[in-house]
């Protein structure tokens, strides 16, 4: 079995830490309605998490490979950084893992970390963005 590597905007260490208590008790209202939320809404919800170094979202970057909802209201990032040495790794996945606790339904947070495939922005980046980077 080969595994194809995701593709960006639709991203291996793995942070499993649990939102804080008053993201979680605002999350049951859609849960118990049934109503999960989709890859777009945690998508809308990471955009306002900025690279540092670059002053650029996260999502408009191309950093962001997937999102979904797994098992046990759990929603799942998977991304990568500019690259394997960034210093300010840490810190955008706690944005990320922030700003998706926040969205309704959601219970847990796992962003997932990984660099197959590398970051490139001449084929990651949206057009905004690579306009923005000097990259056409």
């Amino acid at each position: 079995m080969t595994d194809t590597p995701p593709t960006p905007a639709t991203p291996n260490a793995t942070d499993t830490a649990t939102p804080t208590p008053a993201v979680a008790a605002s999350a049951p209202t859609a849960v118990a309605t049934g109503a999960l939320p989709e890859p777009a809404q945690l998508l809308d919800a990471i955009r306002p998490v900025i690279d540092p170094e670059i002053g650029i979202s996260v999502v408009d970057l191309g950093l962001i490979y997937q999102t979904r909802m797994v098992e046990n209201n759990t929603a799942h990032v998977l991304m990568t950084l500019t690259s394997p040495m960034c210093p300010l790794g840490p810190e955008i996945m706690n944005g990320i893992h922030a700003a998706v606790a926040t969205v309704p339904g959601v219970q847990e947070v796992k962003v997932e970390l990984t660099f197959n495939p590398p970051w490139d922005p001449r084929t990651m980046a949206n057009d905004d963005t690579k306009l923005l980077l000097g990259i056409f």
